[in-house]
């Protein structure tokens, strides 16, 4: 029926190619309206353009008429091609032959390159624009930020945040505000907070901006106090800032301020989408409320492999092992592909479960999904192991790793040789780690217990002696209660 539609209402609103000669040829006066009204339908018929097939017999027909020479058309024809997935080779090849270019044309190219996969082909088309007749404006710089940020060039990005400061744009909100996101991106939050603060406006997005950096790079108390400051300039609240407000709260674990982030969603009759809906789930497991972070899960109208990933995670590091293989097996189902968190999170059940042949199964299937084990799980899988008995499996797992183990790896390793009695192993895991990292007091510990454990008593004081030479004690434990 659109098809139908379609042809119907080109046929009557296009013109064939000789009509540009007949209008010339009857003198109408009104020439100039009539070429307007063209363009309006021709852009609403871009617009409403439903398949590549039919955008490609409107750019055809736009060829044969003189309107190809307006560059509202053919930009709008560049913004179709990218919405329907033909940025390249379409929409690129369309730019490059267009007859006339302006801001407008090369604001949306590069747009379009930024968020794309392909974010350094913006800041190659900045570059070509940089030498060309067309000067940037106020909507070039923050989509040449966010190419920056995205393709993880913070030389492009700096140098472009002079380029704003030469203009005198540095000070637009809609620069600031691309700037911050550019800095957080790059974990620089000094100098995002030092660009925030030298603004002398500042609107929800910029705020927002800031907020969510914060609470991204992990600094929730640099976050609350930013939150308070809105809540003092009186900026108005949304799903955004809460999204931001409760990554900080999981981070403190301020379960009450959570809670009361909760509530005001509610009063304000906000949408439980994956965004508002996965971080109350995140807050909930940080701070030990499965069975809130549940109820949430069972009301989202939607979930993703965050939502399934954080309430697993939650269940496997609180050993609740039953309830996290079965949402396991859940989200496989409902066909979700499960990423490095999910996987985690199922290994830490395994670990605390004692189930050996399941936890092998999960880091074979790893592999089998395209995720590449890092060394948090070589650490789970070797505490299974360990805690297991296997000690000398989880050696040869430890041996055979591609990456270099850490102290969570031979940690675990320890942990497991402690548990298990096993002296030999125990030793030359020990003495790695104290190479590794000699200031932690905990692994001299353990060897030492190890040593008393085994009847070794000479040893284990000889152990001690090292660490009051070197003033080396074990922390007392504190509760955050």
């Amino acid at each position: 029926m659109v098809g139908i539609r379609f042809r119907l209402f080109t046929e009557l609103l296009v013109p064939k190619p000789s009509k540009c000669v007949l209008v010339r040829r009857h003198h109408f006066t009104d020439h100039s309206t009539t070429t307007t009204n063209l363009i309006s339908r021709y852009f609403s018929l871009l617009h409403s353009s439903p398949t590549l097939k039919h955008l490609r017999h409107l750019h055809a027909r736009l060829l044969r008429t003189c309107l190809y020479q307006h560059v509202i058309l053919t930009s709008k024809l560049i913004s179709v091609y990218s919405r329907l997935n033909s940025l390249l080779p379409h929409s690129l090849s369309l730019f490059l032959h267009m007859p006339t270019r302006n801001t407008y044309s090369w604001n949306i190219l590069i747009g379009e390159f930024s968020r794309s996969h392909l974010p350094h082909k913006a800041l190659q088309l900045f570059a070509l624009m940089r030498v060309s007749s067309i000067a940037p404006d106020l909507f070039t710089l923050p989509l040449v930020l966010r190419a920056s940020a995205a393709s993880g060039s913070i030389k492009h990005g700096t140098s472009t945040h002079g380029l704003c400061f030469k203009m005198g744009a540095d000070m637009s909100l809609f620069v600031g505000s691309a700037l911050v996101f550019m800095y957080v991106t790059f974990d620089k939050l000094v100098d995002a907070r030092n660009v925030f603060d030298r603004m002398p406006d500042r609107d929800s997005v910029l705020w927002t901006s800031m907020l969510a950096g914060y609470a991204q790079q992990e600094e929730p108390a640099a976050g609350l106090s930013l939150f308070r400051d809105m809540v003092e300039h009186r900026v108005e609240l949304d799903g955004v800032v809460m999204v931001s407000l409760l990554l900080v709260c999981g981070h403190l674990g301020l379960l009450k301020q959570g809670k009361s982030v909760h509530g005001w969603c509610v009063r304000k009759c906000l949408f439980l989408g994956l965004s508002l809906g996965n971080a109350l789930i995140d807050t909930y497991v940080k701070c030990a409320k499965l069975k809130y972070s549940h109820a949430v899960f069972d009301q989202m109208p939607e979930r993703d492999v965050i939502s399934y990933s954080a309430i697993i995670l939650g269940y496997g590091l609180t050993n609740k092992v039953d309830m996290a293989l079965s949402l396991f097996d859940s989200m496989l189902s409902q066909g979700i592909k499960p990423n490095d968190v999910t996987f985690l999170g199922v290994l830490s059940a395994c670990a605390h479960g004692g189930l050996v042949p399941s936890a092998r199964n999960y880091f074979t299937m790893m592999r089998e999904n395209g995720v590449a084990p890092e060394l948090k799980h070589y650490a789970c899988m070797v505490d299974c192991l360990a805690r297991a008995g296997l000690v000398q499996d989880a050696e040869e797992l430890v041996q055979q790793m591609p990456i270099e183990a850490d102290g969570a790896v031979l940690g675990a390793l320890l942990s497991g040789c402690r548990l298990h009695g096993d002296v030999e192993v125990g030793e030359r895991v020990a003495k790695k780690l104290i190479k590794l990292e000699p200031e932690k007091p905990g692994y001299y510990v353990l060897l030492c217990n190890i040593y008393a454990e085994a009847g070794r008593y000479d040893e284990a004081e000889n152990l001690r002696k090292v660490m009051r030479d070197r003033c080396l004690s074990k922390s007392p434990a504190f509760s955050s209660i």
